[in-house]
């Protein structure tokens, strides 16, 4: 795993216990040479009509603080 695979995963365990909470979860997918990181919702959070609020306010946000150079940020749903 890479560096920046690392920063991602330790921005998505802070987030994960929220998910976990309402039974879903997100995973890393993909981050591309651009620093485009492609995520996968799983679980409820997959079927959840809130989804994009959840990627939107909460993921997207704490990436994005957290990794200020991070490029597009898009979920993929099971």
């Amino acid at each position: 795993m890479s560096g920046i695979d690392n920063q991602v995963e330790q921005v998505l365990e802070t987030i994960r216990p929220y998910l976990h909470a309402d039974g879903g979860d997100v995973e890393l997918v993909e981050i591309s040479d651009a620093m485009d990181v492609t995520l996968r919702l799983t679980g409820a959070c997959s079927t959840c009509s809130m989804s994009e609020m959840t990627m939107t306010a909460g993921i997207e946000e704490s990436l994005c603080r957290a990794i200020p150079n991070i490029g597009r940020i898009t979920a993929l749903k099971d």
